[in-house]
């Protein structure tokens, strides 16, 4: 999978951490999730925040694109 670029995190004094995704906030966390977001950020942060943003590809943008369903 391709390294996602553009995300950033901001962890404020009353402890909420916010994910900004291309200047736009992707996602807030408080609490305990968090925590948990903060634990498991390491030495690359970006694939950790696309997966908790849920903003990341799944390899079926095409296919679905194409789906009767989907048309007109």
């Amino acid at each position: 999978m391709a390294q996602a670029q553009g995300f950033r995190y901001v962890e404020r004094a009353d402890g909420t951490v916010v994910i900004w995704h291309h200047g736009r906030a992707a996602a807030t966390l408080r609490g305990g999730r968090a925590a948990r977001f903060l634990a498991e950020v390491g030495d690359d942060p970006q694939p950790v925040m696309a997966r908790w943003t849920g903003n990341y590809r799944r390899g079926n943008e095409r296919t679905a694109r194409r789906h009767p369903r989907n048309q007109g």
